[in-house]
């Protein structure tokens, strides 16, 4: 394997990443973690930490520009969805300087993003997914004419990690936590993204009573599908997955080749699905990595080891998957010391 040098953006709390991908190129080149704070936990197991400024301030794109060519960065993963549009948006502008931005494009970035080009995405394509609307009143005259009951989910149009999402169970809920839902998006970090149509930024949603799973679909880096790895949650905790047990389901694995298809997304791609009563509903697409990755790669699948054959050059991957079904696994809190970097 050459020398290979990745960059993660908005590393956050991913230090798992970091990890995995240090562990798959054995020394053969850096694992570099980029955050807007250098206290970001990722930061202290990457090779190389680096502060850059927000994804919404117009220096950004420039200073990616910067450590690509002062750190011969040779692939770019980001780890937030509030990134993923600026980010593809700029990709062959960053790409024209010898580095490959693991990304889908625009419209795969657009689809998923918005929840109800996702919701319309799945019923174009057949995919079994939780009836949604998008104004209150129309939610109301669906439960008028009995086509929709309680409980409910409230949640925004534009949305990352769990972000203001409400469960309610009768009428007086539902309006209040429909205006709840306007408030808690004009302060937080979804302001920016809702703008957009801050009128039709919040969703109504058929709540599903079932169990939950989730998926990385994973894509080449020419948009064909690779293959699909399941977990069955057993437990969440702050909106990610806190326990899980690997799942094998040609069922469930042929909805998510339709997926891979219909997107052609570009590497991993995080997806959430409820079965009830055998039927399958999807709820949304991640085109990154999730918090949920760990459970899939504890099970066997090397996706770090994957990405960095294929930026190499080599088709053969499959000696990076041992996935293996009925591995349970659950996620534990650790302290990080945080350098004063310099």
């Amino acid at each position: 394997m050459k020398k290979t040098n990745i960059l993660f953006t908005c590393a956050g709390r991913r230090n798992y990443l970091i990890n995995y991908f240090k562990e798959a190129l054995q020394g053969n080149g850096l694992v570099l973690a980029a955050d807007s704070q250098l206290s970001a936990p990722a930061l202290v197991d990457a090779d190389v930490a680096i502060q850059v400024p927000s994804i919404y301030s117009p220096e950004y794109i420039e200073k990616l520009k910067e450590l690509i060519q002062d750190h011969d960065i040779n692939a770019i993963i980001s780890l937030n969805d509030l990134e993923l549009p600026l980010l593809s948006k700029n990709r062959e502008e960053l790409e024209k300087l010898g580095t490959k931005v693991i990304i889908s494009n625009p419209h795969v970035i657009d689809i998923a993003f918005d929840k109800w080009k996702t919701f319309n995405f799945f019923k174009k394509t057949g995919v079994g997914t939780p009836k949604t609307y998008i104004t209150l009143a129309d939610a109301q005259s669906a439960l008028a004419k009995g086509e929709l009951e309680y409980p409910l989910v409230i949640k925004p149009r534009w949305g990352s990690a769990s972000i203001a999402i409400d469960i309610v169970e009768n009428e007086e809920e539902l309006q209040l936590a429909y205006q709840l839902q306007r408030i808690k998006i004009q302060k937080s970090i979804l302001r920016d993204a809702s703008s957009e149509d801050m009128e039709k930024s919040i969703l109504i949603q058929e709540k599903i009573n079932g169990d939950e799973y989730g998926i990385d679909i994973l894509n080449d880096f020419e948009g064909n599908h690779y293959g699909s790895f399941i977990r069955k949650k057993m437990g969440m905790r702050s909106g990610e997955t806190d326990k899980a047990i690997s799942v094998i389901n040609k069922d469930f694995s042929k909805i998510a080749k339709t997926i891979a298809e219909k997107t052609k997304h570009i590497g991993n791609m995080d997806c959430d699905f409820f079965v009830s009563n055998d039927k399958v509903y999807y709820l949304e697409m991640n085109p990154r990595f999730g918090g949920g990755y760990p459970f899939s790669h504890e099970a066997g699948i090397n996706t770090p080891g994957i990405y960095l054959s294929w930026l190499n050059g080599e088709n053969s991957v499959d000696r990076h998957n041992n996935f293996t079904e009925g591995l349970m696994f659950s996620k534990c809190d650790r302290m990080m010391p945080i350098k004063k970097w310099e």
